[in-house]
């Protein structure tokens, strides 16, 4: 069944912070993954995330430094960044836009004139913004006045989309850790590092920024620390 397929998946990928050296991780393997995240589910397909694969010895090392000198980044074989961009929402809603507009043959019909109605108008009031926060004002007002007869998405301001981007971002990456763990390696995802000094480093302008990175290798045992213990199922999982 494939259900026992991906349930031999999750239960094989844990976080591995200590790498064999003697292992490389096939090219194959890290660009297979990556196609995989790009396929994940994200807000209203705007994409906002870019993926740096850190490749070059010289980027590897400076990286083990940024990443405080954790075990998983000094023995990681590969690393990946994962990084929000927020910044680029205009260019990803045009591309959207016109992704929608190619495809209409004739007249549109009810879907293709929401789509292109969500990708010009809809996007625009939920990732434009301006120094003086009207926008802000704008979105919060409307989520207000929509809200008070029926269910309305509650949208404000900056902190509202960098959530939504590193949600989005977030899945991509669950997605890429599942993919090296189907292809027999494993993976460490790092919150602990300099994001600041990160970010110069891959020379990422202030709109962006980092979700995590990702070290990648084939694991050891000495990687994983103990057996994985979860809070009860009781204690998280509720029926209404």
């Amino acid at each position: 069944m494939l259900s026992d397929s991906f349930e031999e998946i999750v239960q094989r990928r844990r976080s591995n912070r200590s790498f064999d050296p003697n292992v490389p991780v096939p090219e194959e393997v890290i660009k297979r993954s990556l196609q995989r995240a790009i396929l994940s589910p994200n807000s209203s397909n705007m994409q906002l995330w870019e993926f740096y694969w850190i490749r070059s010895a010289d980027m590897k090392k400076k990286f083990v430094d940024l990443c405080l000198g954790q075990s998983a980044a000094k023995t990681a074989q590969e690393m990946v960044v994962f990084v929000t961009r927020k910044d680029h929402w205009k260019k990803r809603a045009k591309w959207n836009y016109d992704h929608v507009k190619n495809g209409i043959v004739g007249e549109p019909n009810k879907l293709q004139k929401n789509g292109l109605n969500y990708y010009s108008k809809v996007m625009t009031l939920a990732y434009a913004n301006d120094p003086f926060g009207f926008m802000t004002l704008l979105r919060r007002t409307v989520s207000f006045i929509m809200g008070l007869t029926k269910p309305f998405v509650r949208i404000g301001g900056k902190a509202d989309q960098r959530v939504t981007v590193h949600k989005s971002c977030g899945l991509a990456a669950q997605t890429f850790m599942l993919s090296i763990a189907a292809e027999g390696f494993e993976c460490c995802p790092m919150e602990g590092m300099d994001s600041l000094r990160v970010r110069k480093a891959l020379g990422l302008p202030r709109g962006a920024e980092i979700n995590m990175i990702i070290s990648v290798g084939k694991g050891t045992e000495y990687g994983v620390w103990g057996p994985r213990f979860r809070v009860p199922y009781e204690e998280v999982v509720f029926e209404k």
